[in-house]
């Protein structure tokens, strides 16, 4: 959510009941870190903070910078090393990460991560195209004692019930905020988003060979056909335009209406 996912939005997110993330992506700095904790403005509730692992390799002062914020989670993905884990611990933040296999859930328990976040094909930006979220979570589920959260096309409150319901701690949401009001998304961006179909994305690793972006062949960005707009396969289930509290509470209230009704049946 790099590029979507500032502090504005994290902040409406989690004042609406969720856990907002400010979200560094592949071009981030600290300046920008430093800007966004700013956009988080008084927020008095819990927010996230996410980095690619290979950027905060790169440039060091934003584990540095999101650690000494102290958020309630702390996200790092797509990287081997993991010593990260202990700084973020010694600070007395949780962490978690992204994993695209049954394996990789497993080595990242072991290097003492907090929750794990099974990222299925279907997902919108960077991840490794390996197996759709269903599956990926299932298997993960049966494989870890730690808190998992499913990512990957949950873009409705049907989606959200559907992973409730197969054991997810919570559901890991994109795209559906990519266009609301609070979000950095530029707005012809927004627009593509709005009229865009689930079947009008693609993988591709052309816009991050033209950045000159070190992102390896294997991990792919899904994106709008045609464009550098990243989405997910939920992308067919935004609509309109909206501020990120009526997304909460629409997945929110949604799900837990969908199941109640299957409780009761």
């Amino acid at each position: 959510m790099g590029g979507a996912a500032g502090g504005r939005l994290a902040a409406a997110v989690s004042t609406a009941g969720g856990l907002g993330m400010v979200g560094m992506g592949s071009s981030a700095t600290p300046e920008q870190l430093k800007a966004e904790l700013a956009a988080l403005g008084e927020l008095s509730r819990p927010f996230g903070i996410g980095l690619v692992h290979w950027v905060m390799q790169d440039r060091p002062e934003l584990l540095d910078m999101a650690v000494a914020a102290r958020p309630a989670l702390l996200s790092v993905s797509f990287g081997a090393d993991w010593a990260w884990v202990a700084k973020a611990h010694d600070a007395g933040v949780r962490v978690a990460t992204q994993v695209a296999t049954v394996e990789a859930a497993r080595r990242a328990v072991d290097a003492g991560v907090d929750v794990v976040v099974a990222r299925g094909a279907e997902g919108g930006g960077h991840g490794e195209p390996t197996v759709g979220t269903l599956p990926l979570l299932c298997d993960v589920l049966d494989a870890v004692d730690v808190p998992v959260l499913a990512a990957g096309g949950i873009s409705s409150a049907r989606g959200v019930a559907a992973v409730l319901a197969a054991g997810a701690a919570a559901a890991w949401v994109g795209t559906a905020f990519a266009a609301c009001v609070e979000a950095l998304t530029p707005e012809a961006a927004r627009e593509a988003l709005l009229a865009a179909d689930g079947d009008a994305t693609e993988l591709t690793s052309e816009y991050d060979v033209a950045a000159g972006y070190r992102w390896p062949a294997s991990i792919p960005e899904r994106v709008l056909r045609g464009s550098p707009v990243n989405a997910g396969q939920g992308v067919g289930a935004v609509r309109h335009t909206v501020g990120a509290a009526d997304v909460v509470g629409s997945l929110r209230d949604g799900a837990a209406a969908l199941l109640g009704r299957w409780s009761a049946s």
